[in-house]
């Protein structure tokens, strides 16, 4: 940076636009604390925002909503508790125990930019994952399984707000504040790992559950199915079925698939699922040490003149490949053309059944609606908890999917009156109706009043 070119953004803008800790948070997470270059842009700053401080933010938030929502609006006052058995809870409590743990020996070894990392990875699992998996559960705070949710996420933000003090002071003070009534985030005690529970097992099984769904949902974009159209079958090729066993419930939920379907990875072959390997030469990597002889190694990678020995070793035209000079690709594939498969990190793979029956579709149609009722609510100013009169009318293929799935639309939309139409000029425009596309481009209007 040069104060006389001015080649960095304004600090005063950036203060009063993104706040001081957006500017912080970029320095500290910046190459430069690992002995790199650094450049100063806006869009560098506006990252760590967009990464960290509003997931964070929109976690509390979250919470804030739901927990003074609760019971009809009286509201619930959380606790710090470990109790809880809910296996959502206990993975992300067991995952904070390790997210302490690992801060602590970081932040002492003055490892500031990969803490960074850590958390967030961290903010990802809580946001992207426990929050959104458990979402129904906040809803109404009268049953057991809604205040161990509450408890749980009370829990985890005081515990972060301590461990990321150090690196966000003023976003950590406002919503540890707001969560305890305490003074100050800056006055308490570091927390420690061993108040909280251990499940290496339980962690390690859950992780893989939600590679499987990341993949998944890859998969679906790859064949430009929509997340919210629902699948017949899945099925999860693995090395050990039973660490995912008493997860398939949560992974059927997750990628919107009727059934879910474990497979040894040992007698894949025998289910119909063919495995092939494929190496891929770095020639950039390679080519120094082999000089001209790479092209020829790289020839005989495409063709097949290559193989793995029981040690590992990997030889192609009988060359010995080094490590990071190739990597061996693994595909599945299967006889039915109506499934696609994507290999696992680490071995495996999962097969998809992308074939899509009417009322899959109609199905996916509902889903598609209710999606427009809730951003339809949010526009109208309506809280969280207000009962809603709900007119929906579209062509012929919205209207059977409203027939259809007419309780899960009433339900999921907290609509006391309903009604459909097959014309959509049975709904006149304007008029705090909204004009919306489901599905794969079918026309609807959705009128939604508070009652």
């Amino acid at each position: 940076m040069s104060k006389s070119l001015r080649n960095y953004p304004d600090v005063s803008e950036v203060f009063d636009r993104d706040g001081a800790d957006a500017m912080r948070w970029f320095l500290m997470s910046s190459p430069i604390l690992r002995g790199g270059n650094l450049i100063v842009t806006e869009q560098g700053i506006r990252d760590g925002v967009r990464q960290v401080i509003i997931p964070l933010w929109n976690a509390w938030s979250f919470f804030s909503l739901y927990a003074n929502a609760a019971r009809g609006g009286e509201g619930y006052r959380a606790q710090w508790s470990t109790a809880s058995t809910d296996v959502l809870d206990r993975y992300l409590l067991a995952k904070l125990r390790e997210f302490v743990a690992t801060m602590q020996s970081q932040m002492d070894a003055y490892e500031i930019a990969n803490a960074c990392d850590t958390m967030r990875s961290f903010l990802d699992v809580l946001t992207n994952w426990y929050i959104r998996r458990s979402r129904d559960r906040f809803w109404g705070g009268e049953d057991e399984s809604a205040t161990a949710a509450f408890d749980t996420l009370y829990t985890t933000l005081e515990t972060v707000g301590r461990v990321v003090a150090p690196l966000l002071p003023l976003t950590t003070e406002e919503i540890w504040r707001g969560l305890t009534g305490g003074r100050s985030v800056h006055l308490t005690d570091w927390p420690s790992y061993d108040d909280l529970p251990e499940d290496h097992a339980l962690v390690a099984s859950m992780d893989r559950a939600r590679e499987v769904c990341s993949t998944v949902s890859a998969l679906r974009k790859a064949n430009q199915l929509r997340a919210r159209l629902p699948l017949a079958a899945l099925t999860v090729v693995t090395a050990d079925p039973a660490a995912l066993q008493g997860f398939t419930d949560v992974i059927r939920d997750e990628v919107n698939v009727r059934v879910v379907r474990l497979v040894d990875l040992g007698t894949a072959d025998e289910a119909g699922f063919g495995l092939t390997q494929r190496l891929v030469v770095n020639a950039r990597a390679a080519g120094p040490r082999l000089g001209r002889d790479v092209q020829t190694v790289i020839k005989a990678s495409k063709s097949g003149d290559w193989r793995v020995d029981d040690d590992g070793a990997v030889y192609a035209a009988g060359t010995l490949l080094e490590p990071g000079e190739f990597t061996v690709e693994q595909e599945y594939t299967t006889a039915k053309q109506d499934e696609h498969a994507s290999a696992l990190h680490g071995g495996g793979a999962v097969v998809l059944d992308t074939a899509v029956t009417e009322e899959l579709t109609r199905e996916g149609l509902a889903n598609d609606l209710v999606r427009a009722v809730q951003q339809a609510r949010r526009d109208a100013g309506l809280h969280v908890s207000d009962r809603i009169s709900l007119t929906v009318t579209g062509d012929e293929a919205v209207f059977d999917a409203t027939v259809a799935h007419r309780d899960h639309l009433v339900r999921e939309t907290l609509a006391t009156q309903f009604g459909s139409s097959p014309n959509l000029d049975d709904l006149a425009a304007g008029d705090g109706a909204a004009d919306v596309t489901v599905g794969d481009g079918h026309p609807a209007r959705v009128l939604v009043r508070k009652v």
